[in-house]
Formats: structure tokens, C-alpha cells, sequence
């Protein structure tokens, strides 16, 4: 997709959305499982969501810990998500003689299952809400800062004693930006093995031209399997595969764990995301992804080595880029500030809420006006924009590990206390191979952004380079530091604070030189920023509770949420398009861009086309209110079988983060019978395919909804 196209058609949905155009607003929302619309679902599509219903789907639900959802799709621990999201574990599983993203993997036998190096799986066991706990530990008379200390020692105290009671990862989960705290409960799987993975090439089929796009022609899935004491887990919770799939205007559900959005957020918060926030993290990008494509290009090997973060990257910047286009289109900021304006107009006009809300707008506003001041410095440092290196994020783990874990559990950083100390190693002893070369050259690029950034003779980029070009800094960091042995990490983490002062490896003695700096404007964003907007939001979220109700959903947390809406198709340009795409729709689309990348085909894809029912349903769009995160979710039907496996957004939605409309707003989901039709007839996996299509044996319990 050309870059005009791309933002004609970003103008298009907004101007949609600006007109006022009639907004099926009944399929607005991701919502938690506490407070699900039952009823709105009940009196728009005639189901009655019941209680096991909604349980099943929790907990047959799965989240990944590298930003990803997922789902148990047999009662032998089979779990179902995107080839983009398993394709950090495909590159670290892979190497130069065997490139897992190249050529695909399918395990024939539970021996040949490979064990993902770091993955972790959460399945949401319950919620608590603790709003009161938290809240009465803020006294009146307090500063922002001190309010947001409290807020967080009483928060790191729940966590804590959930963590002993139950065994159970215990999430204090902020939601409305304050408006609640919730406690999740999760059950940890951290044996997980690689069953299936297609080939890259007919996984993300059309590459970045088509990604965001539809009509689609993906086949978006990876199966892992879960483990318990080396033996596949007994999930009696799963989704049932349905081997024909949904129909055109069914009612489909999307439980996943979407990342995050900005709908609650102020018109100032906005205003600031639009001309400081989005623009600094777009330029990172840019230049990262330069970086990216010119490594690549010197060989097979290296561009093998590049390829998750050369995906992930474009992926956000295509994604960051939309959301600014969004943000400056003057009609959706019109809208945005005309419910605004509203909001404050019922809250001045009612004299108990203007003495309870009233100054909660201004206040966020002078909070992020502070931001920009240093907004620069904190990406930097604590964002590590200008420490591009896997090498450097284990060595400032390992320094703030040491000096977090002498301090009582409720004072540390929140990643350090005790209930994350098991995810935290886990990806910390880490086994994943690391590239000196691919190291070396992304920690060159960063020390010079942050050198471009800050100037050569500002004190912080004096006190990094040591007098050195970074160039040559990073060759010697890379090349001194022992952070690629295991053991030596292990060594270090053992030794605790003595340890780490007493080291002499140059990349914990640069982490160790700037964790005050780090530290400082970490600390200062979350006082001056966060501890404000916790205050402001919470007051802005009780404005809407007493307006709006239980109607009111809360921005994507990165926490399991359910979605709702139909198979749809959409006008665009004139031209309706379905809401299905088949087989020989992905056959004519790479004839007609004569098989050269990104729209090739693997080689078996060419060689089983004649066994393939090429009028079989391939990819699909939905209504469902999704966002970044729900990657790898599943698309249920009413019965709770799996009809589809959600793995993106059309180019329309990309403003879904701001704002809804279900005109031409579409997410996309890989058809549960293509699905099939691929594991069967293209890769032969046919013990796979049996597994997940075991015959469906329904009884009126099993049903659920009524």
C-alpha cells in the first residue's frame, strides 16, 4: 500500500466517523469479565450469556507473555495462537542450518515438540475488586508524589499476600486510569512446547503492503502445547473446534487481552500524544527500521537474525503512524473535544460534582505540558531508546535486581517484587541465542540517536560514550561483556548488590553508571505524570459512573477482555467487499503480483494447490471492537466454539485506539475451516488436525447460553 493510499484511507474513516453517521454503538467495547453488557447483548441479539458461559470462555483463554493472546483448543493442552506472535519463539528456536521462520515446523510426535526457551502462559483465574483498599490508603493533605507511593505500597502489600494465599501471579490491575483497582489471579504455565508453525511467507502473505489491509490471505496460527510435571496439561476448559466456521452476520465473540487504548483519555493528553509522544516514537522508529533494512541486506544469515524485530518494528510504526494521522484529523478531535466539553458542561452545571471533578481536567493538563520538558531524556534512559541491545537490557535487570531485592517487598519498582520475581527470571536466565555482530551494530545506532538527541557534550551522552565514538563504545561493550553466558548472569544475580558493585563487565558497569539518571526520571514521570493522572482519571471515570452507568468500559489493560459483533463486510471505494476471501483468492492475488515477494508462495503452497478446496473460506472480518494485544485471540460463536483466530485490524480501525465506528472498522480473523483445510492438505498434519476436530458432542450444560 502506497503512503498516500494509506492516509487517504485513514481520512476516509475519519471523516466517517466526524459526520455523525449512524454508530452501532451496541458493539462497542472491550470488556472485562466482571462486567460484561449481558443484558445489551440479550436485547441486540437475542443471546443470554449465562454464568458458565462466561466462565468457560475465562479460563479456556489463554495470555502470552510477549503481548499476545491465545487459547486451549483441546483437552490435551493444545493452545492456538498467531504465527506473529510465536515468531519471537520460532527465532530463538531457530539457527543458520535451521530457520524455523523460513521453512515452518510441524512436531508429528509429542518427542519432537520443541520447548520454548522463555514463554510464559496466563489463564485468568479470577477478579477481585479492591478499589476501597487502595483508595483509603491516599489521606487528604497528601502530594501527588506521596499519593502515588501509597497507591503503590498498598498495591505491592495485595499482591503480595494474594501471591501466599493462593500460589497464584496476583496483578493489581489499574483500570479507568484510577478509577478502579482490580486484582487478577492468573495460573502461570511456563513448559510450553512448539507443535506448529507455517512458513513465514504464507503467514504474513503480502508482508507489509497488505498488513492492516483486507481482503487478506493469512495463515496467521502457530499451536503450542502446555506441560505439567513433563506431561501435556489437562485442559478441561477449551474451545471446541468448529470444523464449517461462522456465517455471514453470525454473532462472533473475541476474548483476548487487548494492549491499550486512549478513548478516556483528555483532549490535552491527546493534544500532547499528537505533538510530542507519537512524533519522538515515530522518528525512533524510522530510524530503527533503517537500521534493520540495511543489516539485512548484507546476507541470508543476517537478515534471518533481523527478521522478528524487523517485523515487529514496522509493525508498530505503520500502527503509530495511523494513530497520528488519527489524532491530527481536526474532525476527530472535534468529536473528541465536543464529549468533552459535554462531560464538563454536566459536571460545572451540578455543584456536588464540580466540587468532586471539576479540576481534573486542568490538572491533567498541566501534568503532560510538564512531559515535554523531558520527555526526550526519559525514552532515553528509561525507555533504553538509547541502549538498543538485548545485551544492555539483561545488565540493567541485573543491576536493578541487586538493588531492588534489599529493600522491603512494598518499596521496589513493581517489576521487582516478589510476586514477579518467577516471570522475571524466566526471561532473565533466558537461553535464546544473542548475536554480537546484530548487537553491536543496534547499539551503535542508539548511542548515536542519544548523542544526536541530547548533544555531544551534554553531561549524560559525555558520561555513556566515555570520550569514544559509539561506534567504537560499542564494540567494546559488546565485545567485553560475559551477559551472553547464562551461568555468568545466573553468577551475578546470586551475588546480589556485592556482586554487582564489584563487577568489572563493562555493560553492568555502564548500567550501573546511569541507574540514578534512569531512576530520576522514571521517578519524576510517575510523580508528576502518572500520580496526577491517577488522581485526575479517577475523578473523571466517578464523573461518568454517575452519568453513563455500567455502559462505561475501561481502556485495553493488557487484561483478558470480551469483544462482540458480526461477520460483516464493508464499502470501501465504492466497492462492497465480502466478509470472507477463499484459497483461490490467495492464488490469483500472488499470480497477479507474479509471485514475487512479499506475495511468493512456499513452494508446497504451489505444489498442493490441486488438493485444496480452493473455494474454502479463508480469512475473515468481523465487527468486534479489538486493538493491538489481541493478536492470537479466538473468535467464538454462541456454542463457544472456536469459528476463527483474530490476528489483525483493517487499516480503518487503526483509529480504534481514540475512537469507535463500526462503518468500516473491521478486525480479521483466519477462518476456522481454512485452518483445517491448510494443517490437512498443504502440511499433512493430519494427527494435528484430528486432535482439534475431535466431533462435537454438545449437552444443554455445554451449551451455555441460552
Amino acid at each position: 500500500m502506497t503512503v498516500n493510499k494509506f492516509f487517504r484511507a485513514l481520512l476516509a474513516a475519519s471523516l466517517i466517523i466526524a459526520a455523525g453517521a449512524p454508530l452501532a454503538r451496541a458493539d462497542e467495547g472491550m470488556w472485562p469479565f466482571n462486567i460484561v453488557p449481558r443484558a445489551e447483548i440479550k436485547r441486540r441479539y437475542g443471546f443470554e450469556i449465562t454464568d458458565d458461559w462466561l466462565r468457560r470462555v475465562q479460563l479456556a483463554s489463554v495470555r502470552f507473555n510477549n503481548g499476545g493472546s491465545g487459547s486451549f483448543v483441546s483437552p490435551e493442552g493444545l493452545v492456538l495462537t498467531n504465527h506473529h506472535i510465536a515468531s519471537d519463539t520460532l527465532q530463538k528456536l531457530s539457527s543458520p542450518e535451521r530457520d524455523l521462520l523460513k521453512q515452518g515446523f510441524y512436531a508429528r510426535t509429542r518427542a519432537e515438540e520443541l520447548k520454548a526457551p522463555d514463554l510464559e502462559l496466563n489463564v485468568l483465574a479470577s477478579i477481585e475488586d479492591l478499589t476501597a483498599r487502595v483508595n483509603e490508603a491516599v489521606k487528604d493533605g497528601m502530594s501527588a508524589a506521596e499519593a502515588n507511593a501509597a497507591r503503590q505500597r498498598v498495591i505491592s502489600q495485595i499482591e503480595e499476600e494474594s501471591n501466599k494465599a493462593t500460589g497464584l501471579r496476583s496483578d493489581v490491575v489499574t483500570l479507568y486510569q484510577g478509577g478502579q483497582y482490580n486484582l487478577y489471579r492468573y495460573q502461570r504455565y511456563t513448559d510450553v512446547r512448539l507443535v506448529f508453525a507455517p512458513e513465514a511467507q504464507i503467514a504474513f502473505f503480502g508482508g507489509d503492503d497488505d498488513n492492516f489491509e483486507y481482503p487478506r490471505y493469512n495463515l496467521d496460527m502457530a499451536i503450542f502445547r502446555v506441560y505439567e510435571n513433563d506431561r501435556p496439561a489437562k485442559s478441561e476448559n477449551y474451545f471446541k473446534w468448529s470444523p464449517v466456521g461462522p456465517s455471514a452476520g453470525e454473532l462472533v465473540f473475541v476474548s483476548g487481552n487487548p494492549g491499550t487504548t486512549q478513548r478516556l483519555n483528555t483532549v490535552a493528553h491527546l493534544d500532547f500524544l499528537r505533538d510530542a509522544g507519537l512524533p519522538f516514537q515515530i522518528k525512533y522508529l524510522e530510524r530503527t527500521r533503517a537500521l534493520l533494512d540495511r543489516y539485512s541486506a548484507q546476507g541470508t544469515e543476517q537478515a534471518r537474525q533481523a527478521r522478528q524485530d524487523t517485523f515487529s518494528v514496522g509493525n508498530s510504526l505503520k500502527n503509530f503512524t495511523g494513530q497520528l494521522a488519527g489524532l491530527r484529523n481536526k474532525s476527530i478531535m472535534a468529536r473528541k473535544q465536543q464529549s468533552e466539553n459535554e462531560l464538563r458542561r454536566v459536571v460545572e452545571s451540578d455543584p456536588r460534582k464540580r466540587q468532586g471533578y471539576g479540576d481534573a481536567w486542568d490538572q491533567i493538563a498541566r501534568a503532560r505540558q510538564s512531559l515535554v520538558a523531558y520527555e526526550r531524556e526519559r525514552r532515553l534512559l528509561d525507555s533504553g531508546w538509547a541502549f538498543n541491545s538485548q545485551l544492555f537490557n539483561l545488565a540493567r535487570t541485573l543491576v536493578r535486581l541487586a538493588a531492588e531485592r534489599d529493600k522491603p517487598n512494598a518499596q521496589r519498582l513493581p517489576e521487582f517484587t516478589d510476586t514477579r520475581r518467577n516471570s522475571l527470571e524466566l526471561a532473565l536466565f533466558s537461553p535464546a541465542p544473542i548475536y554480537n555482530e546484530f548487537e553491536q551494530l543496534k547499539l551503535t545506532d542508539a548511542l548515536t540517536f542519544m548523542q544526536e538527541e541530547l548533544g555531544a557534550q551534554h553531561p549524560l551522552a559525555r558520561k555513556i560514550l566515555q570520550g569514544q565514538t559509539p561506534a567504537a563504545r560499542a564494540a567494546a561493550l559488546v565485545g567485553g561483556t560475559r551477559l551472553k553466558d547464562v551461568e555468568f548472569r545466573k553468577q551475578l544475580a546470586a551475588g546480589g548488590g556485592k556482586a554487582i558493585e564489584q563487577s568489572d563487565d563493562p555493560m553492568i558497569a555502564l548500567a550501573r553508571s546511569i541507574d540514578e539518571e534512569s531512576r530520576a526520571v522514571r521517578k519524576r514521570y510517575e510523580d508528576e505524570v502518572l500520580g496526577i493522572e491517577r488522581t485526575g482519571y479517577a475523578k473523571i471515570a466517578r464523573a461518568l459512573f454517575d452519568i453513563e452507568g455500567t455502559k462505561l468500559y475501561p481502556d485495553a489493560t493488557f487484561t483478558l477482555r470480551l469483544a462482540y459483533g458480526t461477520v460483516k463486510g464493508y464499502l470501501q471505494d465504492g466497492k462492497q467487499l465480502a466478509p470472507f476471501t477463499n484459497f483461490a483468492g490467495l492464488y490469483e492475488r500472488a499470480a497477479q503480483h507474479k509471485q514475487q515477494p512479499p506475495f511468493d508462495l512456499p513452494p508446497r503452497w504451489e505444489t498442493k494447490k490441486g488438493a485444496l478446496d480452493l473455494r474454502a473460506p479463508f480469512n475473515f472480518v468481523t465487527t468486534s471492537d479489538t486493538i493491538g494485544g489481541n493478536s492470537g485471540s479466538p473468535i467464538i460463536n454462541r456454542r463457544a466454539e472456536l469459528v476463527g483466530l483474530n490476528f489483525d485490524r483493517n487499516i480503518h480501525g487503526l483509529v480504534g485506539n481514540f475512537i469507535y465506528d463500526e462503518t468500516q472498522k473491521r478486525n480479521i480473523g483466519v477462518h476456522s475451516q481454512g485452518m483445517l483445510e491448510a494443517l490437512r492438505k498443504v502440511y499433512g498434519a493430519t494427527e494435528l488436525a484430528d486432535e482439534l476436530s475431535r466431533p462435537i458432542k454438545r449437552t444443554a450444560t455445554q451449551a451455555g447460553g441460552k
